[in-house]
């Protein structure tokens, strides 16, 4: 059995100062910098405090993401139509979106935001879900999007460790798709580059 790694373990050793540059003490350092009469140390300060805003906003774009797939796998699931072993690969998949979610809204939690929340209900084309086929190719679709979402994100984040994490996920949703197609007898890898 294969490991699993936290890709955002890397985040839980975030020094004390980083912390709190990032849980909003940045706002205290930039008014002292700006008392001091040192303007460009609270312009740095400030754009640390963008940044990490901007870091906050990403993950939980993500977070919503994962919350929703999360939700899908679970309609998927129980709509009575996937059979083992799709069915046992559809939990799979659902519990690694969970882990996902999990340390998604820690790490927001972190860096001083408030983790997005799963809606209270989502509107899925379950009335055009009639077989397993069916099922799991609504499931490939969406983590396609979820490849096309981290994909884009990836080189937005201020933070290398913050990259580094989403493009862990990133290759896990990957995999995601490709078992999903390759389920459903179609090519699992139709292309050398993700766009």
């Amino acid at each position: 059995m294969i490991a699993r790694i936290n890709p955002f373990s890397a985040l839980e050793g975030l020094s004390r100062r980083r912390f709190l540059v990032g849980s909003g003490a940045i706002l205290s350092a930039t008014a002292v910098a700006l008392m001091a009469g040192r303007p460009a140390l609270a312009a740095a300060q400030a754009g640390k405090q963008d940044d990490t805003e901007s870091d906050v906003r990403i993950l939980n774009t993500a977070l919503g993401a994962e919350l929703e797939a999360i939700a899908a796998y679970a309609v998927g699931a129980g709509s009575g139509l996937l059979q083992k072993p799709a069915l046992d690969l559809a939990l799979q998949f659902q519990g690694h979106h969970k882990e996902h979610a999990d340390a998604l809204a820690k790490t927001v939690r972190k860096l001083g935001g408030t983790p997005a929340e799963a809606r209270e209900r989502y509107v899925f084309p379950t009335d055009k879900l009639k077989s397993q086929a069916d099922v799991l190719g609504f499931a490939a679709g969406l983590e396609r999007g979820a490849v096309s979402a981290y994909l884009g994100a990836v080189p937005l984040f201020h933070g290398r460790e913050l990259a580094s994490a989403a493009a862990s996920i990133l290759g896990d949703e990957a995999m995601h798709w490709a078992i999903l197609r390759q389920t459903l007898g179609q090519d699992p890898v139709p292309a050398a580059f993700m766009s």
